[in-house]
């Protein structure tokens, strides 16, 4: 009996009614409504987000637009260059400046005469030119140059390369004895 003694004492006693014991709960706390200032922030964020975002699309649009602009004002831009580059190499060719120095007066002689700077001193004949220059930039036989078709000459503003404004061709232009130019090719014979 001592083992079953032993075991009682050991054991819990049992008891007819449960160790726990319900009890009330106590009613929950109210929910707590969200702060306004919270949303307000919240929802201005958002909207000053997106007006940035609007303002630097207009902004990055605007520039395009910009440089779309100064592309095609630089484009003109080469373009007036080019026209102006073009003006100054047919107001700079032998053709247009022995033109205007025929209209002054001016003669090529066929000796050519040299100064020399360091004594003063003229090497070679030293006489005038007499008559005319035996080259004609004005003539027929010369080749028309088309950047100076219409530029007029030095001494008479109503004369240029082509002649007088009026057509007809500029005084002391040369000889007229040149052959007609070609214009349908080489003359050849006929044949079969």
């Amino acid at each position: 009996m001592s083992t079953i003694a032993t075991a009682a004492t050991l054991a819990p006693q049992r008891t007819t009614s449960p160790g726990r014991r319900l009890h009330v709960v106590a009613e929950p706390l109210p929910r707590r409504r969200p702060r306004l200032a919270y949303g307000i922030i919240a929802v201005l964020g958002a909207v000053g987000i997106a007006i940035a975002q609007m303002s630097l699309s207009i902004l990055t649009t605007q520039s395009s637009y910009e440089m779309s602009a100064l592309t095609q004002q630089q484009r003109e831009l080469d373009w007036q260059a080019q026209i102006l580059y073009d003006e100054v190499a047919g107001l700079s060719s032998p053709q247009y400046l022995a033109a205007n120095a025929t209209a002054l007066g001016m003669v090529i002689e066929e000796s050519p005469n040299y100064l020399r700077l360091s004594d003063g001193k003229i090497l070679g004949v030293s006489e005038a030119a007499e008559g005319r220059a035996s080259v004609n930039a004005l003539g027929r036989a010369s080749v028309p140059n088309a950047l100076l078709a219409e530029t007029p000459l030095v001494t008479d503003p109503g004369a240029t390369m082509a002649g007088d404004a009026d057509g007809a061709a500029t005084p002391g232009a040369g000889p007229t004895d040149t052959p007609p130019p070609l214009t349908d090719g080489l003359p050849t014979p006929s044949t079969h």
